[in-house]
């Protein structure tokens, strides 16, 4: 079993991932914080470049709660078929668009708990949005975070819930903000699930994990 990285280890890390990248950005493209809202309800269980394709002609036409309704369930659908579960999440982002409208006045709610409170919202998303839009500190802890704190010994955890505690509760203050950004993005291109690519992993002499090349 991986071990957990100890305080100087893991602020090393993180001191590599920004010294690489200084300002990580999220790949979901948006135009406001509603429209980043809905990509990342439709992201779930689909890639970020997919939404994305998706979505341009979809924002166009409809970023803001009032619009998103007026386009309506049917014409959502025909912009968002290409993505997974498109009916499920058409009906979702049509439930919250008119909650929006009908308690928080059409605006984006910057609370977790409200944010949760709205169809397809779980405790991700919203701490995506939060991070994203708000910048606030919160750790949205998806299947590449997850494999790369337990794998690696920075965050380690046996559900999301308690490697984002781990992440809150060793890594620095001064990388918190960018902390999920720099994780999932290393997850996602060099600590891949299948054959991670140790040899270009610039934490790899630091990395818990038994089976590095």
């Amino acid at each position: 079993m991986t071990r957990q990285l100890d305080y100087r280890e893991i602020h090393e890390v993180f001191t590599r991932f920004h010294t690489s990248e200084p300002e990580p950005k999220g790949e979901l493209e948006h135009i406001n914080v509603f429209t980043l809202l809905v990509a990342v309800v439709l992201s779930a269980q689909s890639t970020d470049a997919g939404v994305n394709k998706a979505t341009r002609s979809l924002f166009s036409l409809a970023d803001t709660p009032q619009k998103m309704l007026d386009l309506g369930e049917q014409r959502l659908m025909d912009h968002i078929k290409t993505i997974g579960l498109f009916r499920n999440k058409a009906k979702n982002v049509i439930k919250l668009s008119y909650i929006l409208v009908d308690r928080f006045d059409g605006k984006v709610p910057s609370s977790r708990a409200a944010l949760e409170s709205l169809p397809g919202v779980g405790r991700k998303t919203a701490n995506v949005v939060l991070n994203m839009w708000w910048h606030h500190p919160a750790q949205a802890v998806d299947t590449h975070i997850f494999r790369l704190g337990n794998r690696s010994g920075i965050a380690i955890g046996k559900d999301v819930k308690a490697v984002e505690r781990a992440i809150e509760d060793n890594v620095p203050a001064e990388f918190q903000l960018h902390a999920h950004h720099w994780m999932i993005l290393h997850g996602r291109y060099i600590c891949v699930a299948r054959k991670p690519k140790c040899p270009l992993c610039l934490i790899r002499d630091i990395c818990g994990f038994e089976g590095k090349d």
